[in-house]
């Protein structure tokens, strides 16, 4: 009997892991290479011009597989979650993100971003009281600290531009950080709140951002130069991958793991927006960025509890 169930058990894990992981892994592929579309766009498009480009073609996207779908625009019920979650997710972040690397490289950016996991998990300690910093997470949370300061190359005097694009990126994972535990509690898990399918939701969340990206083009504009074929590229790039069908990915993960879970998406992007910053734009890496970004990975497994500090013991009996 015991062993019956341990076999019910492992294939009850496994199917949990498959319901998640394909969408996980597509998903931090697609954003590693979010940071490499976003600095070709810059050669033709405006900051806010890349986050509302990458916005309208998620969209059309978004538009056109739920037409094919026959899914929905989502409930009324959940239209001001959804705007909130929109200013969280997209239209605020992708700006920062588009105007921090007119500063810093792509792959700073993208490591700084891996640093996503460490502000989702200080902002579910504060917005779900039964959540106790307990010590593990709290060391967890110092090391990723650490690493973050290890980044930014703390001893090394910043100049104002590269100080303003960091600041960018650090406000963009801010809003990383609330807009994950902001999902789980509104929209993905609600209690006794509408069953709404990841399509609706992707469609309803980008349709909010559109409107709210829309209030600012006309006071800042969409391209500053002549459009290139590498900006083209990575804004298609950023919009149809990105935002159209990333967006699907991040909610089916949500919806079959955790916040907590589907935060850590963002420990594969900082790795590949490093080689995709080297190898394909010639980007010069610092050894205090992948040293820090190791710290910041592994301080953010700490604080989950991916990774535990406890000894363990198997018992043989």
């Amino acid at each position: 009997m015991s062993g019956s169930r341990y076999v019910r058990g492992v294939t009850s894990s496994t199917s949990h892991v498959r319901a998640w992981l394909p969408a996980y892994l597509l998903l931090g592929t697609i954003w590693g290479f979010s940071f490499y579309f976003i600095k070709l766009c810059l050669d033709s498009f405006t900051p806010i011009g890349v986050a509302f480009g990458r916005i309208s073609l998620g969209l059309i996207t978004m538009v056109v597989i739920a037409g094919l779908t026959r899914s929905p625009f989502p409930p009324r019920s959940t239209w001001r979650a959804l705007f909130v979650y929109a200013a969280l997710a997209t239209s605020i972040p992708w700006t920062l993100f588009s105007l921090g690397e007119t500063y810093v490289t792509s792959a700073l950016a993208g490591v700084i971003n891996g640093a996503t996991p460490l502000m989702t998990l200080v902002m579910i300690l504060l917005a779900f009281p039964e959540e106790r910093p307990t010590r593990q997470r709290i060391l967890g949370l110092l090391l990723g600290f650490i690493g973050v300061l290890i980044v930014i190359g703390i001893w090394m005097p910043l100049g104002q531009s590269n100080l303003l694009g960091i600041l960018c990126c650090l406000g963009a994972i801010t809003c990383y950080g609330v807009s994950y535990p902001f999902n789980r509690r509104h929209l993905t898990a609600k209690p006794g709140g509408p069953n709404v399918h990841p399509i609706s939701l992707s469609l309803g969340l980008l349709a909010f951002g559109a409107a709210q990206i829309l209030c600012v083009v006309p006071f800042t504009g969409v391209v500053q130069a002549p459009l290139t074929t590498g900006a083209v590229w990575g804004i298609l790039g950023l919009g149809v991958l990105g935002s159209g069908i990333a967006y699907i990915l991040s909610f089916t993960t949500v919806k079959n793991s955790d916040a907590t879970t589907a935060s850590t998406v963002t420990y594969l992007p900082p790795v590949i927006a490093v080689i995709a910053g080297a190898v394909l734009l010639g980007e010069h890496v610092t050894w205090n960025e992948p040293v820090g970004g190791v710290l910041v990975v592994l301080g953010a497994a700490i604080a989950q509890g991916i990774i535990s500090l406890k000894s363990s013991h198997v018992s043989t009996e």
